[in-house]
């Protein structure tokens, strides 16, 4: 049984690229959005939706002026908070990662709080709020938390726990009868819409562009963005969804076997893709000095197992197979002009 959808939602972050996917899955429902961006001028992909002209308004609004979404929010009644800085390298963890993360989400939702009409949250959080280390002896749950990462190791993976951490805590302590649900993709690629906010799509941008000289031995769970954008709209609408976590999961690929996939699917179009494997050792001794290769550390060589089995009870998730994913995604790419 599902909810009758609203009217008119809010969708923060508009621009990005899980966003973007959102915004024309809501539109294709009939609803009328509302988008947050930071510039209005950066989002011609979201005016160019169909639909996007009779039932799609964008406003300006920053993650770090917090009150700048309370208008934004006003007469929805369901708030897509996809807003959230995704960087893995930054001068000041603390400054670029963690106090945008947590006080924007805290902002959007004392915006909520406010507004009389919202009657649900729908928060992106990640599967970085789980863990940042896979666990080989058993499959990760909503039950898990990420305890590990700080801001020297995986600040990212960090800023994503802390800030779902605080919008559970904000609304037990001052939600009222608003309705939380929190969406934990992995890996999300897919075809993009723009350039703006590519997210983890910039490894198959620096695989096709040939920009990644050599492969780690890593693998990635992988969500597509269309299944995302599909899952966040059916969270909106259903009933028991409301106080949930989500896992939003999908097919499990090595990045080798996302390269030789690519390689064979898109013929002389992959000619850069790289064909040779970085050797552990190399991540390793490169870890301390490199923040992408910290990253990569913890994952060498380990599967995820995790488990959406409850997305697929309560809002009825399908995913698309990972291969399908990551072609139609680099398709997207070597089609969208550069800029």
């Amino acid at each position: 049984m599902f909810l009758s959808p609203d009217t008119r939602v809010c969708v923060t972050g508009a621009s990005g690229f899980v966003a973007s996917w959102l915004v024309r899955e809501l539109l294709e429902r009939g609803l009328t959005v509302r988008g947050t961006v930071r510039r209005v001028s950066s989002a011609p992909h979201l005016q160019s939706l169909p639909g996007a002209a009779e039932r799609l308004e964008l406003v300006e609004a920053d993650l770090l002026a917090p009150a700048s979404f309370d208008a934004a929010v006003q007469g929805c009644g369901t708030v897509f908070h996809t807003a959230s800085p995704y960087v893995i390298q930054v001068d000041d963890p603390q400054r670029d990662l963690i106090h945008p993360a947590v006080n924007g989400t805290r902002g959007v939702l004392q915006a909520c709080a406010k507004a009389k009409d919202v009657r649900r949250v729908v928060l992106t959080s990640s599967m970085a709020a789980v863990t940042d280390e896979p666990d080989a002896s058993r499959v990760l749950t909503e039950e898990d938390w990420n305890e590990k990462s700080t801001l020297r190791r995986n600040p990212y993976y960090l800023s994503k726990t802390l800030a779902e951490r605080a919008a559970w805590a904000f609304m037990k302590a001052e939600g009222g009868a608003t309705e939380l649900v929190t969406i934990l993709p992995s890996a999300v690629f897919g075809p993009v819409l723009s350039r703006e906010g590519l997210g983890s799509v910039q490894f198959i941008q620096r695989l096709v562009d040939g920009r990644l000289p050599r492969i780690p031995n890593v693998g990635l769970n992988i969500i597509d963005v269309r299944d995302l954008g599909v899952a966040h709209a059916d969270a909106m609408t259903a009933p028991q969804a409301a106080g949930q976590r989500l896992i939003i999961n999908g097919d499990f690929m090595w990045m080798k076997e996302v390269a030789d996939t690519l390689r064979q699917r898109l013929g002389s179009r992959g000619a850069k893709i790289p064909t040779q494997g970085l050797p552990d050792f190399v991540v390793k001794l490169g870890a301390p000095f490199s923040p992408a290769l910290n990253a990569l550390k913890p994952l060498l060589r380990r599967s995820h197992r995790f488990l959406s089995d409850k997305a697929r009870r309560t809002i009825g998730l399908k995913t698309r197979p990972a291969a399908e994913t990551v072609t139609d995604c680099a398709e997207s790419l070597l089609a969208a002009p550069a800029g």
